[in-house]
């Protein structure tokens, strides 16, 4: 009884795993194809709200785009998903982050984050090594919290649009940005 259990259990699984790896793969899909809708949404709003990143981003051999959530109590923590684009190649990379902190603050706030990149080596290095350490004092309610003016420094501008939360937070974070090996394949 022990072996026809264990035939059927086996038969089963063989059965199932293409099932298995096509839905993964399927998922993998419909992940790439959401990270994409939400980061020409948010490169739309930005320049709807933004005329001079507008005109910053016809400058621009690249950007990427990140949906993220941080929430703060003494220390702070959040993570998101995004896209790097090579404007030149059009190659995209499906990339993770992952942010924390310590200071004083109490909230959440959900929103977007854009990189302009002035070149194509900033934007490769950002997509190979992916590290940006901050140190932020901000004041968040609702939607405000928006940039407004636009530069590039050291190669990259930075934006961040704001969709809903309320944080009062000073502290001392770090953000890593990484491939996301799953997404990329």
């Amino acid at each position: 009884m022990k072996m026809r259990l264990t035939s059927i259990l086996v038969v089963l699984f063989i059965a199932a795993a293409p099932a298995t790896v096509e839905a993964t793969e399927q998922g993998r899909v419909d992940r790439r194809a959401a990270i994409d809708t939400m980061a020409w949404d948010t490169m739309e709003r930005l320049f709807m709200e933004n005329d001079s990143a507008r005109a910053l981003a016809t400058h621009a051999k690249g950007w990427a785009v990140f949906d993220s959530f941080k929430a703060a109590f003494i220390v702070s923590g959040g993570g998101g998903v995004g896209v790097a684009v090579d404007e030149d190649s059009g190659e995209r990379t499906y990339m993770k982050m992952g942010t924390g902190g310590i200071g004083l603050g109490v909230g959440g706030q959900s929103y977007q984050v854009v990189f302009l990149f002035e070149d194509r080596a900033t934007l490769r290095r950002f997509v190979d090594k992916g590290w940006a350490a901050d140190a932020s004092a901000n004041a968040v309610a609702g939607t405000s919290g928006r940039n407004h003016d636009a530069s590039f420094n050291h190669g990259v501008a930075v934006f961040q649009l704001t969709n809903k939360g309320l944080m009062a937070q000073v502290d001392i974070s770090g953000t890593k940005y990484w491939k996301h090996r799953k997404l990329n394949r």
